[in-house]
């Protein structure tokens, strides 16, 4: 699944890297489903051309992207990415192994290694420390990169969690979410990669919101978050 604002130029590239192929040959049937978000380009004809499915979000943001995408989603197994080119969506055959040979539920990434730092421009990368940082002495999840947008997870885990963010915040707060709801769960090293066309977020009003819901979401009042398949707690390597 790839929320999508205005990267008509980016989804060749993003779209055509989805090995769909590979997965098949594994046993996984895949749907590419590209949530367009209120685009003012052609992003919606691209992403249809290239045989993707598309969903219209018109109210803008990036957990409203999601929103609307895991509602259409059918898939027993959910994997996200952003569309601008840094996730390595070629990598699922390696990444989808991982999540079923380690028999987790909801699966993260990480960016935050030496080897991404020319990906990131160093005000991103301080940031992500932090608000990282600061999620995990809230959470004690143990999870080293709280920003970053690739998951892979079981549908029915997003039936059992209540992710009310809109905006930026969605991303720290569904990992949050899974977590606390007792999902077993694993992060796992990827390679980020150099952003292609125009850069969407807003540094400090995202990085504020974030802070914000971090507080908010530890100190909201339990119940909207229990399992639909609770088994035990997974501790992240």
């Amino acid at each position: 699944m790839i929320p999508a604002l205005n990267e008509a130029p980016n989804l060749p590239t993003v779209v055509n890297s989805v090995p769909t192929s590979a997965l098949r040959a594994l046993g996984w049937e895949t749907e590419v489903i590209v949530v367009d978000n209120a685009s003012t380009d052609n992003t919606a004809a691209v992403a249809a051309a290239l045989g993707a499915t598309v969903v219209s979000q018109p109210e803008r943001g990036y957990g409203n992207a999601y929103h609307a995408g895991f509602r259409a989603a059918r898939g027993d197994v959910i994997a996200t990415g952003d569309a601008d080119c840094t996730y390595p969506f070629d990598s699922l055959p390696e990444l989808l192994g991982t999540l079923t040979e380690a028999d987790v539920e909801f699966m993260t990434t990480n960016r935050l290694r030496r080897e991404n730092r020319a990906a990131m421009k160093r005000s991103h990368t301080v940031a992500n420390y932090a608000l990282s940082a600061l999620s995990r002495a809230l959470f004690r999840n143990g999870l080293r990169d709280s920003q970053s947008g690739m998951w892979i997870f079981r549908r029915y885990v997003w039936d059992g969690v209540d992710v009310k963010s809109t905006g930026m915040a969605f991303s720290q707060e569904i990992k949050n979410a899974a977590t606390r709801a007792g999902y077993r769960y694993l992060e796992v090293p990827i390679e980020y990669r150099n952003r292609q066309g125009e850069v969407k977020l807003n540094a400090l009003p995202d990085g504020l919101a974030n802070l914000r819901q971090l507080f908010e979401h530890r100190f909201r009042r339990p119940g909207g978050e229990r399992p639909a398949r609770y088994e035990r707690r997974h501790t992240p390597a």
